[in-house]
């Protein structure tokens, strides 16, 4: 099981979500996993819209419609920072972890 996780290539995207938490830059699985999260918390903030609209109270729909704001915008601030600094590999997160030996020296 060790020869799998250090040749990097036989790591489950479970595994490269909680590398991604703990090591510097963001890997590709840790970035589909946070747009399903934003696609779930649009979904729940949609139905306590269309909820707050039902009942015709004006503040419930301004604080649901407020809260959809703030996620709209958290979204789009990470799509922007993503583009400015762009995905990291796995392999390179193990290597900045030293979970896989590093072939290039760092200067």
């Amino acid at each position: 099981m060790e020869k799998e996780q250090s040749a990097g290539g036989d790591i489950s995207s479970a595994q490269a979500v909680l590398l991604g938490a703990l090591a510097p830059g963001v890997n590709g699985p840790t970035w589909s996993t946070l747009k399903l999260t934003f696609l779930m918390l649009g979904l729940c903030l949609a139905l306590m819209l269309g909820l707050a609209f039902s009942s015709t109270d004006s503040s419930l729909i301004l604080h649901v419609a407020f809260l959809v704001l703030i996620a709209i915008t958290l979204f789009l601030l990470l799509n922007w920072f993503l583009e400015q600094t762009g995905l990291v590999s796995v392999e390179r997160q193990m290597q900045e972890m030293d979970l896989i030996p590093n072939n290039r020296k760092r200067e």
